[in-house]
């Protein structure tokens, strides 16, 4: 049975599901920050995702990337997998800035995390959800995740 991270559930807040995968928003209100969690149990790399699921987990980034790039302007659209602290595949997709604290660097370590206000979050998951409406994807109905 799939179950997302711990570090992801103390990192992020559920914005909502796609077709394959969990978009979640990080708390750092320094960097518009969405991850995508594909449900899938056990997985760790794109590579061990079955083609249908590659395919699938390309094309909700895709969406992601272009709703972060519509919402925010961002001068660079930074998408990874990284995987190094949390084993559990995921694909960051960061939203820089010239401006931004850790421009042109990694954000990755820079600085420590600048948390959001909650009237700031609850705002940021109802446009990034507004954004995201239609095409399978479903708001969350809660915040909160769960390990």
């Amino acid at each position: 049975m799939f179950q997302l991270h711990a570090k992801l559930v103390e990192d992020t807040v559920l914005v909502g599901r796609l077709e394959l995968s969990l978009v979640l928003l990080h708390k750092d209100s320094q960097y518009p920050w969405c991850i995508l969690v594909p449900q899938r149990e056990d997985i760790t790399e794109i590579h061990h995702l079955d083609l249908d699921d590659r395919q699938q987990l390309i094309v909700e980034s895709c969406r992601l990337a272009e709703v972060m790039v519509d919402l925010f302007a961002p001068r660079k659209m930074n998408v990874a997998a990284l995987g190094n602290l949390v084993p559990q595949l995921h694909l960051h997709h960061v939203a820089r800035f010239a401006e931004d604290i850790a421009w042109p660097n990694p954000i990755w370590g820079h600085s420590p995390p600048v948390f959001y206000r909650e009237s700031e979050l609850s705002a940021r998951v109802e446009r990034l959800q507004h954004a995201l409406a239609g095409e399978g994807f479903v708001v969350a109905s809660g915040q909160n995740l769960q390990a």
